[in-house]
């Protein structure tokens, strides 16, 4: 199998940052592309804090924090040389995260094992687990660790 295409998902927790930057090392020793892509859902909880909150605004906070996440990842994979684009997705994380990697025909999936659980496993979160189950393509799941600073 060659591995031309991978498909990161991503959003601010240090799972999924970690899995970042090892999908930026991969792409790099393997001379890959990559697409980051972060999903924004409906965001119930922002719209919970909007209401109660005087300033409001906690949706539009959610998604310039999605934006400006796959903005750094793409802008350092930029700097190391790599091929990479950055994608926002709106929907259900996993759903999204699925037809996002066969619509562009990835050829590997890298994701954080989040510290959440699901009804699904005691180990991994719902999201995760859902698309190790129906991913088309091997799914790599980074855990957690500490996020190391560059080489300079």
């Amino acid at each position: 199998m060659t591995i031309r295409r991978v498909l990161v998902a991503v959003d601010d927790s240090p799972p999924a940052l970690r899995a970042a930057q090892v999908a930026l090392e991969l792409a790099s020793d393997w001379h890959v592309r990559l697409r980051f892509v972060t999903v924004s859902t409906d965001h119930a909880l922002g719209a919970l804090l909007d209401t109660a909150a005087p300033d409001g605004g906690a949706t539009e906070r959610i998604e310039q924090a999605s934006r400006s996440v796959l903005r750094h990842l793409a802008d350092t994979a930029r700097s190391q040389g790599l091929d990479v684009e950055a994608m926002p997705l709106a929907g259900e994380p996993s759903r999204q995260i699925l037809d996002e990697a066969q619509s562009w025909q990835a050829d590997l999936i890298v994701m954080g094992r989040s510290d959440r659980r699901g009804p699904s496993s005691p180990y991994l979160g719902s999201v995760t687990a859902h698309v190790l189950e129906f991913a088309e393509c091997p799914v790599l799941v980074v855990p957690r660790g500490p996020i190391d600073e560059p080489e300079e």
